[in-house]
This record gives structure tokens, C-alpha cells and sequence, in this order.
């Protein structure tokens, strides 16, 4: 699922959008920033589907078997079991997967080649072998074999990478949170009574997440002039063409939230936009970023503008 710095990398997203944009229009872009989350839930359920077309094509494949010039035994007598697996059978009743296929309008007709391409890749593995062979299934072993769907088929496919790259343009950064949503669903999906099961929540609390990021949004775009002096004031000696955009917005982003966040504390702010800095900007910017936040942060204090409680007064 999203957690805060999945959610902070989307506010950084929308903001890098808002400064490159003639518009300047606070809420387009901040619906926008909303819709790229639900995206990451619509490629979730995009993937729960394909491990779906793959099961579902163990059908045709039968088919095709039995109208063979000269079928096998085996060819006019296939096993199906997998089509009565257990977790499908359950993905099949949740009435929030029906929905979002239905709002989604999810259909892989685009796409012919790639359910059947993954199945074959599936039906000439030993773990099929293995789980075509085994008569004491229970719902754990059924998910087992759509774990390795998930994993080691799906995942390692080349076709499929790219249908969802061509897709979804932030697949490269959601690739592990739709990982983590999908072993949350594993988890989520332990019962035997399929009405107790339930899809992964896209946050651990979507009314506190989608505050937080709109906030944090909203202010940071508010308070850009001021925020942009602080970092000015440490950065004299800098170039300002030399000092790279995402810098600049991740350093203002981590301001605002000492400022205005008063629950969150300075350590987790600080440490957090390191990592995103890792992935997201320069290879010198973890060490430019830290430094400047340092300065800016022992001025705050002494002019006693850093204000936290609860949870935020850790250190």
C-alpha cells in the first residue's frame, strides 16, 4: 500500500507539474495529484485481473488440446483444478473487485496474446506440475500457486512489464507499492467464508493521507516565496541554475512540514526526504540537502517556529 513516502513522492510529482506549467491553477493540479493515487489502485486491480485471464486460459488451452488432429488421453482429459482455486473463486464474489472491474471497464481484448503467452510460461513449470498433482489443496496451497503466477510469471514477463509500462506511466515508481498491495491481498484473503475477504485499502488511512498530502501540498505552494528566501539565504554561494529543481522542491516541501506539521516529527521529516532525494534527484543531493535543511532548521528553532506535539515531539 501508499505509505507517507510513496504519498510525499506524489505531492513532489504534482508540485514539479505545477512549476513546469503555464497553469497555476492550485486545485486542477491537486486533482490531478488525487487521480494519480487512484491509479496506482486501478493498476492494482488491472493486475488482479491478468492473474485472473491467467487462470481463466487454462480453458481455451484445454480446448485447443482436445481439438487436436490427434489428441492424447491426457489432451481429452485435462486438469483443470486451478479454475477452482480458492482465491479466485473468492476474487470472484468480492464485490469490490466487481465494481472496479466495471468502473475501470477492464478487458484485456487489447492485449490477446499476453494471458495465453504467461500460461504457457505457467504450465510448463514444475511448480504447476507440482500443484497439479497435489489432493490435499487447501485455500493456503491455492494461493501459494497464485503467488507464483504473480511472481515469478507475471512479474518476469517481458510483454507484460511493458503492457503496463504502455499503460500506466508511473509504473516505474508504483511497480513496489502494487507488489505490496498485492501481498496484503494475500494476506487479506484468508478465509473460508469468501465474503470475509477483502482488497488491500490503498492507504493505512485514506482521510488522514489524502489530508496530509493536500495539505502539504496546498502550503507548500503558499508559502513557496518564503520558502524559497530561507533556502536563498543558505545557498549564497550557489548558482541558483546550479541547484537542482527536485533539490529545491523536496528542500521546501521538508520546511513545510516542520512549520505546519506538528505531528510529525523533524527526525522522520528529514530522513524522509533523504531517501526520496536518492531516487528522485542528484547523487550529491542527499549530502546538499541535509546540510541546507541543518542550517534552516537550527534558525527555525531560534526563532521558536518549530512547534510540535504528540507523536512530533520525538527526537
Amino acid at each position: 500500500m501508499l505509505n507517507r513516502r510513496h504519498l510525499r513522492v506524489k505531492v513532489l510529482q504534482a508540485l514539479y507539474s505545477y512549476h513546469q506549467s503555464d497553469s497555476k491553477e492550485v486545485q486542477a493540479h491537486e486533482k490531478l495529484m488525487l487521480q494519480s493515487i487512484d491509479r496506482v489502485f486501478e493498476m492494482y486491480i488491472w493486475m488482479l485481473s491478468l492473474i485472473d485471464e491467467v487462470i481463466q486460459f487454462s480453458a481455451n488451452d484445454a480446448a485447443e488440446r482436445a481439438n487436436k488432429h490427434l489428441p492424447t488421453a491426457e489432451d481429452l482429459n485435462p486438469n483443470l483444478k486451478i479454475l477452482e482455486n480458492r482465491f479466485i473463486a473468492s476474487l470472484h464474489v468480492n464485490k469490490d473487485y466487481i465494481a472496479a472491474v466495471k468502473r475501470f471497464k477492464i478487458a484485456w481484448d487489447f492485449e490477446p496474446e499476453l494471458s495465453k503467452s504467461l500460461f504457457i510460461v505457467l504450465k510448463n513449470s514444475d511448480e504447476y506440475a507440482a500443484f497439479l498433482q497435489k489432493t490435499d489443496d487447501t485455500l493456503q496451497s491455492d494461493k501459494d500457486i497464485i503467488k507464483y503466477i504473480f511472481k515469478k510469471v507475471i512479474l518476469k514477463s517481458t510483454l507484460a512489464e511493458q503492457v503496463f509500462e504502455d499503460k500506466f506511466i508511473s509504473w516505474p515508481v508504483d511497480r513496489d507499492v502494487l507488489q505490496a498491495l498485492i501481498a496484503k491481498t494475500f494476506k487479506n484473503f484468508s478465509f473460508d467464508d469468501y465474503q470475509e475477504n477483502k482488497l488491500a485499502d490503498i492507504t493505512g488511512n485514506w482521510a488522514e493521507d489524502r489530508e496530509f498530502i493536500v495539505d502539504l501540498f496546498e502550503k507548500t505552494i503558499r508559502h513557496n516565496d518564503e520558502y524559497q528566501e530561507l533556502i536563498g539565504q543558505k545557498t549564497q554561494n550557489w548558482e541558483p541554475e546550479r541547484i537542482a529543481m527536485m533539490d529545491t522542491l523536496l528542500m521546501k516541501m521538508a520546511i513545510c512540514e516542520f512549520v505546519n506539521f506538528a505531528s510529525v516529527p523533524v527526525k522522520v521529516t528529514i530522513n524522509e526526504y533523504l531517501e526520496v532525494a536518492k531516487e528522485f534527484s542528484t547523487p550529491k543531493s542527499n549530502s546538499f540537502i541535509n546540510g541546507i535543511l541543518d542550517k534552516i532548521l537550527f534558525d527555525l528553532k531560534e526563532q521558536n517556529r518549530i512547534r510540535k506535539t504528540g507523536r512530533g515531539l520525538i527526537e
